[in-house]
């Protein structure tokens, strides 16, 4: 009897993309498949989020137990297995824990590394090869046109030939001026970089869950938290940092909600459209998918179902009037006072196991969104980026009420400011340290020095030049773009955008990164979808996926690519 050729995959990154990537190709297992993993650390599983790449004890994730995807075993399980004085650094008690609270980033790294190494035992039994390469960095990827291969060269010399290919390489930070002029970071990753004593005051860029990192590690540097009888956060400077102080530079001088009751803990209804009729609504309205129609069916519909009243309100808005109402609100109110009410309100949430609507349908509609994005117009890709995305970005960040309190805490403490900068600020970096921040408000042009600045806008969408294997670059994969539904429209945005451009009498709006398909086949240059190469390092595919929503991007992005695969 004839027996199946083998097919040999390769997985690059061996972090939670990775994870997941293996978890649904064991799924969907074939006979005479063999794995190979690639990853550049010695551990499995965490990546860069839940490693000591991108966390501190003092940081938590903003996802609880039970939002996690399915894994071999429950957080719960697992917990039961863990020595107690481990568990003692985090201040956890696994006979007490509660799956609907927030978990310590590097041990939930250590639940992910430890239902990586289940898989690969699980694998073993069943009789499916996996190669395993830790220590291995990926120099570049080729196409080899002659044996239809996929080839992989590793800076140690060694190459490897695949017939598939999967990229899970994660986030990446890369360093422009950090090391060079002294006070300034890229990023605050890794995060042992900010344990430092500064007796002076901080700049920090951006009010994401990423200066939410920088201020947790820096304020335990320079000084202390305690919490009185009834839990309420309180903060003191150290002796030795009396000046110190934390002023962070939002466009928006938004800080990010805080974390409530989500009814759906994996952001999938059975309310949303389904694929097949998002693609006849694509069809009957000349190829684009309308973010009107979105936003209509994915939001208002359900919010009608669950919160009729506020229904009422929003019911005939536009997408832009929507975002403004509900941002005018949120400026019209003092940021730290409004986080004072929210975290109020979603304590209410959590205890009454009530969900607050219109933010969960928020986060689901951005859920729901990201895959199709690639088949909006142009146009409607300006609305989503210019409207839209920056109250999602506020709304969806989820922050943990413990950070929330301690937030609140260096404010009521004198410690923590935040100033908003509006688009034209300018950071102006000093060669002899620091820099000066350059922005504008009501009371007229500001420039404000500043001995140490910490870049924490959050993960950068990169384009095609920034791709990472060069191999690829020669047309295997081609750059993000959206086309004008309007051209008098593309005409006009032609004007003053510089990323909109005209070819074959077709107006194009560039966007972040590469061209994938909805099964994260990379798209050549000639317009084709590559059979033997998929992407979902999220930073790389940021146009054609604006959002990508942790662990359930993983799981969902994963799951299309072994279903492909099969």
């Amino acid at each position: 009897m004839e027996q199946n050729p083998t097919e040999t995959i390769a997985i690059i990154g061996a972090g939670p993309s990775g994870l997941f990537m293996l978890k649904n190709l064991l799924q969907h297992s074939k006979p005479n498949r063999i794995i190979s993993i690639f990853e550049k650390k010695q551990t499995l599983g965490a990546g860069m989020p839940y490693s000591e790449e991108g966390a501190n004890v003092e940081h938590i994730t903003n996802v609880s137990a039970n939002e996690i995807p399915e894994l071999v075993t429950s957080v719960a399980e697992w917990l039961e297995g863990v020595p107690t004085d481990v568990l003692d650094i985090y201040n956890i008690n696994a006979d007490y824990f509660n799956e609907y609270k927030v978990l310590p980033r590097l041990l939930f790294g250590s639940y992910l590394e430890a239902q990586f190494h289940l898989l690969l035992l699980a694998a073993e039994r069943s009789g499916v090869e996996i190669n395993l390469y830790l220590n291995s960095k990926i120099k570049d990827i080729k196409e080899a046109p002659a044996t239809e291969k996929v080839k992989i060269f590793l800076e140690n010399g060694d190459h490897f030939e695949f017939d598939r290919l999967v990229v899970c390489t994660g986030h990446s930070w890369p360093k422009k001026l950090e090391g060079k002029i002294e006070g300034y970071f890229d990023s605050p990753y890794p995060p042992a970089k900010l344990k430092f004593k500064a007796n002076h005051p901080v700049a920090i860029k951006g009010s994401s869950l990423t200066a939410i990192d920088a201020i947790r590690t820096l304020s335990r540097f320079n000084g202390t938290y305690s919490q009185d009888k009834d839990g309420k956060f309180s903060f003191t400077k150290n002796a030795d940092s009396p000046d110190f102080k934390i002023v962070m530079h939002s466009r928006s001088g938004l800080l990010p909600a805080v974390r409530f009751h989500l009814e759906d803990s994996h952001l999938g209804t059975t309310s949303l459209l389904s694929e097949k009729e998002i693609q006849a609504h694509i069809k009957s309205n000349g190829g684009f998918l309308s973010l009107d129609y979105i936003f209509d069916q994915n939001f208002k519909k359900i919010l009608l179902e669950r919160d009729p009243d506020l229904y009422a309100k929003i019911a005939s808005m536009k997408v832009e009037e929507f975002t403004e109402t509900m941002l005018k609100y949120r400026e019209g109110v003092d940021a730290f006072e409004l986080l004072k009410q929210e975290f109020e309100n979603a304590a209410k949430s959590i205890d009454r196991k009530e969900s607050i609507y219109w933010k969960e349908l928020l986060a689901i509609l951005s859920f729901a969104l990201n895959y199709p994005a690639k088949y909006l117009s142009a146009e409607d890709m300006i609305r989503l980026q210019k409207s839209l995305m920056p109250l999602i970005s506020v709304i969806i960040a989820f922050v943990p009420q413990s950070s929330a309190a301690e937030l609140l805490a260096l404010h009521q403490a004198g410690v923590l400011e935040i100033i908003a900068v509006g688009e034209d600020s300018d950071v102006i970096e000093n060669e002899e340290g620091g820099i000066y921040y350059k922005y504008s408000d009501e009371n007229g042009a500001h420039l404000d020095y500043y001995k140490t600045f910490v870049n924490c806008v959050g993960q950068p969408h990169f384009s095609i030049e920034s791709f990472p294997f060069e191999g690829l670059r020669d047309g295997t994969v081609s750059a993000a773009f959206l086309e004008f539904k309007s051209e008098q429209e593309g005409k006009e945005a032609e004007k003053e955008n510089k990323n909109v451009f005209k070819s074959d009498d077709k107006f194009l709006l560039k966007v972040p990164g590469i061209r994938i398909n909805d099964d994260f086949q990379v798209i050549g240059e000639d317009g084709k979808a590559n059979n033997s190469i998929f992407v979902m390092a999220v930073p790389y595919i940021g146009g054609y996926n604006p959002d990508y929503s942790g662990l359930d991007f993983c799981e969902e992005a994963s799951g299309r690519i072994a279903n492909t695969l099969q």
